[in-house]
């Protein structure tokens, strides 16, 4: 049907051309080099197209899908409201055009007239088809029947010339318009649905519709729903609201009756109201909008690192910076222990946290271990050292005993995204420094045996907070999203639409303006947007 429509279009205008040059005793082959020409260009645009979109990484071809798309649907769209306002003259607006060219004693006036008129078609066909192939189920079955069409317009272009085939075109483009309309909100779904896929659009993804009954793959209403009319099995919100849109709009606008529309003074006064109602809103979705918020508890709990079976040991809490203050964590474990981590953001790195980009910091902290040994023999330090002696240590140089002092150092890591805690735990590592028995320097050794309480510094913040965090902040990236589309995106469109609207009105009153001086033997009255030129 695309190619039927479209090359019956273009068909139309070469034989409307041709009949007329055959009747005033003209030669052709001006206006053949300028429609041979046209649909060269026009086979080149759709291959370099096609072949653009092939070279492209997976995300940029959809992407490219998307642009193409709506390419195609702003050209539909044009072209069913021009053809269905001027189908009923098209006849006889050639045949001036051609009467014109002809005045003009001059062959590439008319070639390029022939050109022009054939190159447009062309490429609306080459963005439309392109756009309508990469969401059709079968390719070549796509191709053919666009062939098919193209074939078809041929024949009842050469019809028209011979003057064998006599057709309603108003009547022809009315109805072949209704069907474009569909086949284009088609191409507004998946549009919508490979920008996606692209990563532009994220807003609107929740599945509407189950239409898994209706499109079963290989059925005859599959092909006709979702390979002709673009309407998938699982159309999405997003997608659901442009469809209706657009084929509501489009098709008011078009076939709604002309006894019905208003005159210019009332259409400028709708139009203004209209863009008045537009502002409105979209200062309301502006400001109304509500900031979204992650849903997260407001402190995590902290269970020992080494249990089989991990158990509360305590909680953490975080205070969010101030322009006075850093950002603090406060740990409270069970055992009555508190401590305060100050998380400066001089120390602050950035690290990719299960697809999150978060804030880290890591805190050491050294202390002696209570109750420690103030000396050590050389056995305890082989115990202390896995069974062996450590290097740099020689028994019948330092024989022993030591002096000891056995610390531990606290390392504290914490992830914290969009002023929500992701995570945090601690590593302890433990040192005992050796002196004396013959000891230039002090040696040290990094140990694992330790007797140390499991709160002081062998806990990690619960997985399930994790879970529930990481989710938290999935859903807020998303809400966000939300946000920037519904406050931000359709307000913009919708003050674009309200001035589009504003400069149309202008335009109509500055007509009826001129108009009425035109009537007038004075200057009154003046061509001013003041209310009495709305009454």
């Amino acid at each position: 049907m695309i190619g039927l429509r479209e090359g019956l279009e273009a068909a139309l205008i070469v034989g409307i051309i041709a009949a007329f040059l055959r009747k005033n005793g003209k030669r052709l082959t001006a206006m053949w080099i300028g429609v041979v020409l046209a649909v060269i260009l026009s086979i080149i645009v759709g291959v370099a197209l096609d072949l653009a979109e092939q070279s492209l990484p997976q995300a940029r071809q959809e992407g490219m899908e998307s642009v193409i798309g709506g390419i195609a649907v702003f050209f539909v769209t044009g072209m069913i409201a021009w053809m269905n306002a001027h189908a009923h003259n098209m006849r006889q607006r050639l045949e001036a055009e051609a009467a014109n060219a002809l005045s003009q004693a001059s062959a590439y006036a008319l070639a390029s007239m022939a050109f022009l008129a054939v190159l447009k078609e062309g490429f609306e066909t080459s963005v439309f088809l392109l756009a309508t192939f990469s969401v059709a189920q079968s390719a070549q079955m796509a191709v053919v029947g666009a062939v098919i069409g193209l074939l078809m317009a041929v024949i009842i272009g050469w019809g028209i010339y011979i003057g064998g085939v006599k057709i309603n075109l108003s009547r022809f483009f009315s109805l072949t318009g209704a069907f474009l309309i569909l086949v284009a909100a088609g191409l507004v779904i998946s549009s919508l649905r490979t920008a996606h896929e692209a990563g532009w659009l994220n807003v609107g993804q929740q599945t509407a519709l189950n239409l898994s009954w209706l499109v079963a793959p290989g059925t005859i209403q599959s092909a006709l729903i979702t390979g002709v009319l673009g309407i998938p099995a699982d159309p999405r919100q997003i997608e659901v609201a442009g469809w209706l849109i657009y084929l509501i709009a489009v098709a008011l606008f078009v076939y709604w009756p002309l006894s019905l529309r208003p005159g210019p003074r009332l259409s400028a006064r709708l139009r203004i109201t209209a863009a008045a109602a537009l502002a409105v809103v979209a200062l309301a979705m502006f400001l109304l909008y509500p900031e979204p918020r992650p849903a997260i508890a407001d402190q995590a709990t902290i269970v020992a690192v080494a249990d089989a079976d991990p158990q509360p040991i305590g909680t953490l809490r975080l205070d969010a910076a101030s322009a006075d203050s850093p950002a603090t964590l406060e740990i409270a474990t069970r055992d009555g222990q508190k401590k305060t981590l100050i998380l400066r953001s001089d120390q602050r790195q950035q690290e990719n946290y299960e697809g999150i980009e978060a804030s880290v910091w890591t805190l050491s902290d050294a202390s002696r271990m209570p109750d420690s040994p103030s000396s050590v023999s050389l056995d305890d330090v082989v115990a202390l050292n896995g069974g062996r002696i450590p290097i740099g240590l020689n028994p019948q140089q330092h024989p022993g005993p030591y002096r000891a002092d056995l610390s531990m150092n606290c390392s504290t890591r914490v992830w914290i995204a969009d002023g929500v805690l992701l995570d945090a735990n601690t590593s302890a590592s433990n040192v005992l420094t050796l002196s004396g028995s013959g000891l230039q320097t002090p040696r040290t050794l990094m140990i694992n045996d330790t007797d140390a309480p499991s709160s002081a510094c062998h806990w990690q913040v619960d997985e399930a907070y994790r879970d529930q965090a990481v989710a938290a902040l999935n859903l807020l990236a998303s809400a966000r999203d939300e946000r920037q589309f519904w406050a931000v995106a359709v307000p913009v469109a919708l003050a674009i639409a309200a001035i589009l609207l504003i400069v149309s009105a202008g335009r109509i009153l500055i007509r009826l303006c001129r108009a009425a001086k035109a009537d007038t033997a004075d200057s009154k009255p003046p061509c001013s947007l003041n209310a009495d030129n709305l009454d």
